[in-house]
C-alpha cells in the first residue's frame, strides 16, 4: 500500500493543512508520496521531503498549476492514481474542489472529512453537524480521501525523501484564474491559531464587534464569528466558524455573544479549552463549554481584559 498526499502550498511553501494529511495517510500504512503540483515550487517540495514520514515528493511543474485550479490538478493526480491505495488531501476549499473529481473520474466513493483511521480500509467521519460519528468502510481498489485536519497532528520535520520529477498534464483549459483578493490581517489565520476570540448576534453591530479586539489583542488571538453575525454583516465572511465555515480547534476558544446553534459548535467543538460568555443561562454553547460566565457581556469582555493587564 501507498498513500499519495496532495500538497496544499502557494508554491514557496506547504500549508499547515497538509502536514496534518500527512499524519493521517501515515496510518493508512504503507509508503506516503506527497504530490507538489506548481510553478516554479521547488521550495514547497522540499519543505515537504523534510517532513517525517514521507518516503518520496513527486512534483510537476508548469504554469496550468500556479494557481491551483483544480481541474489541472485533480488531472495530474489522476495520472499518477494508478500507482497508489489511497489519495489523501486536507478537507479546505482546496481539497474539497480537486477529490471530488477525482474520486468521479475513478468511480468510486469518496470518504469526505474524516477523522480518524481505524484500518486502512475504515475511517470515522463526523455527520449531522458532528453530532453523530459515522464509521466507514471502503471496499474501492483506491481510497479517495479528505482529512479534517484538525483531528489529526500536525507532521514533524525529520524526513529525507526523494524530490522526483513528474510528466505534467497539460492544461485542461476547462477554467481560468482572473484574480485572488487576500485579506490583510496581523492577527493569526483562523484555523491555524492557538487563541480565538469569536462573536456572535448578541453583540447587536458590526460596530460593538469592536469591543472583542482589545481581548484578542491581549491572547494574541485570531477573531472569528458565528454564521448569524456573519450573516447580518457585522462581520467578513471569512470569520465565520461553523459546519459551512471554517472548523476550528486551538487551545482557546473563547465564545461572546454566541449561543451556540448546532452549526456553530460542530466548527469548534474539538477546540482543548472552550470559554462561553453569554447572559442566557440556558444558551447551548454552555453544554460544551468548560468555562461559563453568564452575564453582559459588554461588562464581562471589558473585565477580563483588565484582569489580564
Amino acid at each position: 500500500m501507498t498513500a499519495l498526499v496532495i500538497a496544499e502550498h502557494d508554491n514557496a511553501s506547504l500549508k499547515g493543512s497538509t502536514l496534518h494529511t500527512i499524519t493521517a495517510a501515515a496510518q493508512c500504512g504503507g509508503d506516503v508520496h506527497v504530490l507538489v503540483a506548481g510553478n516554479n515550487a521547488g521550495a514547497a517540495a522540499q519543505a515537504a521531503a523534510k517532513i517525517a514520514g514521507v518516503a518520496k515528493v513527486l512534483i510537476a511543474e508548469g504554469p496550468q498549476f500556479a494557481d491551483g485550479l483544480a481541474e489541472n490538478v485533480a488531472a495530474q493526480a489522476l495520472a499518477l492514481a494508478s500507482n497508489y491505495s489511497h489519495i489523501l488531501a486536507p478537507a479546505t476549499a482546496y481539497g474539497k474542489n480537486i477529490l471530488p473529481r477525482v474520486a468521479a473520474k475513478l468511480d468510486v466513493a469518496q470518504v469526505s472529512e474524516i477523522t480518524k483511521v481505524v484500518l486502512p480500509d475504515t475511517f470515522e467521519r463526523p455527520f449531522y453537524a458532528g453530532n453523530a460519528i459515522a464509521t466507514v468502510q471502503s471496499s474501492d481498489a483506491v481510497k479517495v480521501i479528505t482529512v479534517r485536519a484538525t483531528a489529526f497532528d500536525a507532521a514533524a520535520e525529520g524526513g529525507s525523501a526523494t524530490v522526483e520529477n513528474v510528466a505534467a498534464v497539460a492544461d485542461s483549459g476547462k477554467s481560468s484564474f482572473v484574480s485572488r483578493e487576500i485579506a490583510t490581517s496581523a492577527r493569526p489565520e483562523l484555523t491555524a491559531a492557538k487563541v480565538v476570540v469569536s462573536g456572535g448576534r448578541g453583540l447587536g453591530s458590526e460596530e460593538n464587534f469592536k469591543i472583542l479586539e482589545p481581548l484578542a489583542d491581549k491572547l494574541g488571538a485570531a477573531m472569528g464569528a458565528s454564521r448569524a453575525a456573519v450573516d447580518a454583516g457585522f462581520v467578513p465572511n471569512d470569520w465565520q466558524v461553523g459546519q459551512t465555515g471554517k472548523i476550528v480547534a486551538p487551545d482557546l476558544y473563547i465564545a461572546v455573544g454566541i449561543s451556540g446553534a448546532i452549526q456553530h459548535l460542530a466548527g469548534m467543538k474539538d477546540s482543548k479549552t472552550i470559554v462561553a460568555i453569554n447572559k442566557d443561562a440556558e444558551a447551548p454553547i454552555f453544554s460544551v463549554a468548560d468555562y461559563g460566565i453568564v452575564g453582559d457581556l459588554f461588562e464581562v469582555v471589558p473585565a477580563l481584559v483588565k484582569e489580564l493587564g
